[in-house]
């Protein structure tokens, strides 16, 4: 997971909250761990903030990419990618995908924020080395329909390669998980 600059806002994105989304609703407390996708050792109970929560409106093993602009993106790579609509968001997922999104029963737990800190280099991301119990539980619903009530273009493709490799050359901000996921990469 790689997240440059902090993404924008969003339709109905509410006030700063710390959030664990699953796919399990019978946590009852989270303990650090390491993480299997994690670059150190440490382990650590992880943590998104209300606005890069989007990013996790999908059954956990979706592979998607993410991107937004930022005040360094270049009007060549607004107008590309972006039409040239100021502050929107971009998530790409595989045409494979959208039935299990569809289906899926995703939960966000919304996290006590005293033994959080800001990830050092993920944006976004938050870390505690404390266990931590939920506050709340909520229910996420149609994942489609949050993404259409937030503004949040969730484009569909036959594989996510080519439009990744163009974002990741160019001055968007982007955000790409579970990509090992992802169709392999088209011949040629």
């Amino acid at each position: 997971m790689a997240v440059r600059a902090p993404a924008p806002p969003y339709e109905g994105e509410g006030p700063h909250a710390l959030w664990h989304v699953s796919e399990d609703d019978s946590i009852s407390r989270f303990r650090p761990h390491r993480s299997a996708t994690a670059l150190t050792d440490e382990e650590l109970v992880w943590a998104i903030d209300s606005r890069h929560l989007p990013l996790f409106w999908y059954p956990r093993d979706c592979p998607r990419a993410t991107f937004w602009p930022h005040s360094g993106t270049a009007d060549a790579d607004f107008e590309r990618f972006l039409d040239g609509v100021g502050g929107r968001r971009v998530h790409a997922v595989e045409l494979a995908w959208i039935e299990r999104i569809r289906a899926a029963r995703v939960v966000a737990y919304r996290l006590r924020e005293e033994t959080f800190e800001p990830h050092p280099e993920v944006g976004g991301y938050w870390v505690s080395r404390a266990e931590v119990e939920p506050l709340d539980l909520v229910e996420l619903g149609d994942l489609v329909a949050l993404h259409v009530s937030a503004g949040i273009e969730l484009r569909l493709l036959a594989n996510l390669w080519p439009l990744w490799d163009r974002v990741v050359a160019s001055t968007l901000a982007f955000s790409g998980c579970r990509l090992q996921n992802a169709a392999p990469r088209p011949a040629g």
